[in-house]
């Protein structure tokens, strides 16, 4: 493999057989053409999404796409709802029969959010509760089998978080909610929890690298036609075309994601990107100051520990030896 650093090649992964990688929201989108090239590498992918059908349908689509993963039974599902904390809880039960996990991919999100503020069932505000809350209990639940593989979690952030950095200091949106601000404060809390992750697993000496990545502008009309997973319509494939110069496919929004995954030489702390910001290929880059606000972080992790009851048991997770390759935070 090549050294740190260098060029990082996409479409050529190195050798995923033998891993296990757990991706949420995986029947569309980013989550969806993540697993996809994961298993093309050789990996076993849980695909999670809390809609059985279209899970089905995702899954079925892997298995018509790639070459003999339908033969080595490369793909499973789980339901899993990331704004339902008995969900998480359920799901991740789960997934710690399987002793060892090689990567966590937070993807699941509201991409879209309602216009009118809404809650989850336990009373948190929607977006923030499935893009945020559920994905930071989902990581603490899941940490020893991550720790006992010296694996990944890999948050999804968004270019949003430059273009309007919203301090969220009410996270839940009580007052002033806006579609907007839902979501963009979503991804300021995201981004700054990876973060924040990295540097408590890095402290506590877990073997547990912790990354975020960000899709660029990824969008469904320049993205290949998958039955039951993308099925852009003509006004839908014209309009994306208008934006050809500033946006890529989701296939090419997965790289990000994907390498920060599986590229042998990625640290915890780290951020990738696409190498022009709303595209091309993936690259290490710099997040948005208010990411990296320690205070803001912080307050954030307090806010999610005492909403969702989850406490990462880093004491647990550090009893096995440090790896230098999880290294800087």
């Amino acid at each position: 493999m090549a050294r740190r650093g260098a060029s990082w090649d996409p479409q050529h992964l190195p050798d995923l057989t033998g891993r296990t990688y757990v991706v949420t929201g995986a029947n569309a989108g980013i989550g969806y053409f993540s697993s996809e090239q994961l298993v093309r590498a050789g990996a076993h992918v849980v695909m999670t999404g809390r809609n059985p059908p279209r899970l089905a349908a995702a899954r079925a689509a892997i298995y018509r796409r790639v070459p003999g993963s339908a033969d080595r039974a490369a793909v499973e599902t789980l339901l899993l709802d990331t704004s339902n904390l008995g969900s998480v809880r359920a799901a991740a039960a789960t997934l710690r029969g399987r002793k060892k996990i090689d990567g966590l991919l937070l993807n699941a999100g509201i991409v879209h959010p309602p216009a009118q503020r809404e809650t989850a069932s336990d009373g948190s505000e929607i977006v923030f509760a499935t893009n945020v809350l559920g994905h930071f209990a989902l990581a603490g639940e899941l940490l020893l089998p991550l720790a006992a593989a010296l694996g990944r979690m890999v948050w999804l952030g968004s270019l949003s978080t430059a273009l309007t950095p919203y301090d969220p200091v009410d996270p839940q949106l009580v007052d002033g909610y806006t579609s907007w601000r839902a979501y963009v404060q979503s991804k300021v809390a995201t981004t700054a929890l990876g973060l924040e992750a990295a540097r408590r697993l890095h402290a506590a000496g877990v073997p547990v690298a912790s990354v975020v990545a960000h899709p660029g502008f990824s969008i469904g009309g320049r993205t290949v036609a998958v039955a039951g997973v993308n099925e852009p319509t003509r006004a839908k494939r014209f309009a994306d075309s208008l934006l050809l110069p500033v946006s890529q496919s989701k296939e090419h929004g997965a790289w990000a994601p994907v390498r920060a995954l599986t590229d042998p030489h990625v640290r915890g702390g780290e951020f990738f990107g696409p190498r022009y910001l709303l595209r091309g290929d993936p690259h290490r880059a710099t997040p948005s100051r208010i990411t990296r606000d320690r205070d803001i972080a912080e307050r954030l992790w307090q806010v999610a520990e005492e909403t969702t009851q989850v406490r990462w048991r880093l004491d647990k997770a550090a009893r096995r030896p440090r790896r230098r390759w999880f290294g800087r935070a």
